[in-house]
């Protein structure tokens, strides 16, 4: 996964993407309310400012492009001013724009909203979203015939405006399918089926609750909604967005993967489907998978929603994210699902990650001197912590002289220690396969043959260090001693 990051990071070449969708031209009003009209009990806004943004399937080219990206759009515009306006910004964007026509039947569709101290206070959307024409339609499917192929994948991005026909979604699967690129849908019908062939589908949870006969109370309910839609839309996967619930990934006969949100704090959440469609699409056409490409996207969506109106996440913005943000965990002992995450996004930006193992039972020098040439290996060091019950099995019911909570905040107030996570198991093997270290230390009263999860590092191409210990310092001998002084007093 490193090397995938640093390549999507570094890398002079981008994928090549084809945006298929409605159209919109977002419109902003800013300004101030201070007093109510005497005409009627409403606010009066002072307007200080306005701008134009793009929007719909608009967006998310944009956000594609400030990944980096070559996209490719197909959507279309009316003939007036607003499309006029909408044209511009896209070419002024460097989106590809072959693929978008332009009727007097059908005026531009925009969202006008008013914004209040950075906060909306009102909309006016106008739009006909009536399907587009049979002599339209083909015109689409001359042009994604002809573009898809040449594409690493295709995103549809649905505004229910009439642009995404049955017609139109039948020739991007069809052709998507013979080329062997892949189809990400951000969807709005209710009913699925509409999209039979997509590889991945991206709705909300509000979507797949409209979608899905199952009325949705807990995480069981959306598992179960997830597979029907999986079957129905006979997709490979559902990429569920859920608000400050983060995210949840649902694979066809693989478990479910949640990611918790990151964001900061919440200012607007406008066009955060749009970028989270956005960079799961980058990731996906550039060989990460699924589970990768959604954090990345988790990422994204917690950096746009700190932003104010329709924005895009700069490459720039998402690297800072990945090296600075997420790295400063002030939490030092983690849940194993948490410390995954961690690991992959430490590894994701060219960070070493050293792993080792103990019951840490009286903390004493030995430890001290081992955990700081552990550290000197690597940029991040994580420790598995045997639980009390571990300990039990592992020592005798007299063990662990201190409770797994106490023996955990000693190790965490070590600052040759980053990261801790407790396991219940005897062996640390079902953590090494969550973590999946850089490299794997113990002692070298061990032989690198003993040392549990050799063979599950060395699978995947990490390897095993052995460092030297202080012989004779141990906490079962120092209990000893104390016994034995006890005894003699």
């Amino acid at each position: 996964m490193k090397s995938k990051f640093k390549h999507f990071f570094d890398s002079q070449k981008r994928p090549k993407v084809i945006v298929i969708g409605d159209l919109i031209l977002d419109e902003y009003i800013w300004g101030s309310v201070n007093r109510v009209s005497p005409e009627a009990p409403v606010p009066i806004l002072e307007s200080k400012s306005e701008n134009m943004a793009l929007g719909g399937a608009a967006n998310v080219a944009n956000n594609l492009v400030a990944l980096g990206c070559e996209v490719y759009l197909v959507g279309a515009l009316g003939r007036d001013e607003k499309g006029d306006r909408l044209l511009g910004l896209i070419q002024e964007r460097g989106i590809r724009t072959e693929g978008i026509y332009r009727f007097v039947h059908r005026p531009t569709t925009s969202k006008i909203r008013v914004i209040a101290h950075n906060q909306q206070i009102l909309r006016i959307d106008k739009e006909d979203n009536r399907p587009i024409t049979e002599e339209t339609e083909k015109k689409f499917i001359s042009f994604i015939n002809k573009t898809l192929p040449e594409m690493d994948g295709a995103i549809c991005s649905d505004y229910l405006k009439g642009v995404l026909t049955p017609k139109i979604l039948n020739s991007v699967m069809h052709r998507a399918r013979n080329s062997k690129k892949p189809v990400i849908i951000d969807p709005k019908q209710t009913d699925f089926s509409a999209y039979q062939g997509a590889t991945i589908i991206t709705p909300n949870l509000k979507e797949v609750e409209a979608a899905s006969p199952i009325k949705i109370n807990n995480d069981a309910d959306l598992e179960r909604s997830a597979e029907y839609l999986i079957g129905l839309a006979k997709c490979d996967a559902l990429l569920i967005t859920r608000g400050k619930d983060g995210m949840s990934l649902f694979q066809s006969k693989k478990e479910p993967i949640n990611i918790s949100t990151v964001a900061k704090e919440v200012y607007d959440v406008t066009g955060a489907g749009d970028t989270v469609i956005s960079v799961f699409g980058a990731a996906i056409f550039s060989d990460f998978d699924y589970g990768e490409a959604a954090r990345l996207a988790n990422m994204a969506a917690s950096i746009v929603v700190g932003k104010v109106g329709t924005a895009a996440v700069s490459l720039e913005e998402l690297n800072e994210f990945l090296e600075e943000e997420m790295l400063r965990s002030s939490k030092t002992i983690l849940a194993r699902e948490d410390l995954k995450t961690l690991a992959s996004q430490a590894k994701s930006t060219g960070k070493t990650v050293v792993f080792t193992n103990g019951c840490f039972d009286l903390i004493h020098g030995g430890h001290i001197e081992f955990l700081q040439k552990a550290k000197t290996l690597g940029d991040i060091l994580v420790v598995g912590l045997n639980s009390d019950s571990s300990v039990r099995s592992l020592k005798g019911k007299e063990r662990p002289i201190k409770r797994q909570e106490e023996r955990a905040n000693i190790l965490s107030a070590l600052k040759y220690v980053d990261y801790i996570s407790i396991f219940d198991e005897d062996t640390p093997e079902n953590l090494i396969r969550e973590v999946r270290p850089d490299i794997l230390v113990k002692g070298d009263d061990y032989s690198i043959a003993e040392v549990v999860g050799r063979e599950i590092v060395e699978g995947y191409g990490a390897r095993v260090q052995l460092i030297p210990i202080v012989k004779g310092l141990s906490t079962t001998n120092i209990v000893n001693k104390i016994l034995e002084s006890h005894n003699k007093e």
